[in-house]
């Protein structure tokens, strides 16, 4: 019997999961697993999961349903309890076990394409507050950055993000978009994160392009305002792009229990992307 592997989201028929999943098997000689696309919403996400058969190793999980996945699961890393989301959910003897590997993602990024140095006790800023702005408070925490200052229009809908901060012991501040400072707000600050459209911060993108280290988890369509201003001044930019490879390095590994073929992964997401972003391993 064959053995499965799904992303589970909804709309799911952009994910690039399975080009990642995919070229992991096949480098790993794993030539009876499968992995698939599977449209999926956070109500259906718990009944379809409890009636999957013994032959599904794991599952990837996207937007809505990761709030659902940590609450379905029978256990869940503390990292997953701290950013209130598991991406990840793996079959295990006891139940399904839930991780959020979006931290390695985000954390990946940043090291590897973005450059950053542990800087312990430093300030991270992050434009937005929804999903990504939360596992990102928590990668702060991992990296050693005890502060965040989060840019949103509305401040009332920060509130997972602050729960997500509060849980992972980093500091959080709230400030307006519209009363911000930008140039200032990066003076001190040692990564700037930006989760929003890139037409959000075209008018103040030279203006944050002079952060140490900038992740812009926009890939699609490339460059952004953001990327072109970090390019003009000869820095380096970290993308969604590179997140979504280094993520998917814990989830191979986690569902086969072998180490993840990164050279395979990606040149097959770049090959997927048509070479757009260059996704350096270190």
């Amino acid at each position: 019997m064959p053995t499965r592997a799904a992303v589970l989201g909804k709309p799911v028929a952009h994910s690039l999961s399975p080009v990642l999943h995919g070229a992991a098997y096949r480098a790993l000689g794993l030539a009876d697993w499968t992995y698939e696309r599977i449209e999926m919403d956070a109500e259906g996400l718990p009944a379809f999961v409890a009636g999957l058969g013994p032959e599904w190793a794991g599952l990837s999980v996207t937007m809505p349903g990761k709030r659902a996945a940590l609450d379905f699961a029978a256990r869940a890393s503390a990292r997953a309890v701290a950013a209130g989301a598991a991406n990840t959910l793996v079959r295990t003897a006891s139940g399904w076990s839930a991780d959020c590997t979006d931290i390695d993602g985000v954390a990946g990024a940043l090291r590897v394409a973005g450059g950053f140095a542990a800087s312990p006790g430093s300030t991270g800023v992050i434009l937005g507050a929804g999903g990504t702005a939360a596992a990102t408070v928590v990668t702060f925490a991992e990296l050693g950055i005890t502060r965040a200052r989060l840019v949103v229009r509305d401040p009332g809908r920060a509130a997972e993000t602050l729960a997500a901060a509060a849980r992972a012991g980093v500091e959080a501040e709230i400030l307006v978009w519209a009363d911000t400072d930008f140039a200032k707000l990066v003076s001190g600050a040692s990564v700037l994160v930006s989760t929003v459209p890139p037409a959000a911060i075209a008018a103040h993108a030279a203006e944050l392009a002079t952060a140490e280290c900038v992740l812009d988890v926009i890939y699609h369509p490339w460059p952004t305002p953001l990327a072109e201003a970090v390019a003009a001044r000869g820095g380096r930019i970290a993308t969604g792009l590179d997140m979504l490879l280094h993520q998917a390095f814990g989830q191979v590994e986690q569902f086969t229990g072998l180490p993840a073929p990164r050279e395979a992964m990606r040149d097959a997401l770049r090959q997927a992307t048509e070479n757009v972003l260059p996704l350096p391993l270190g």
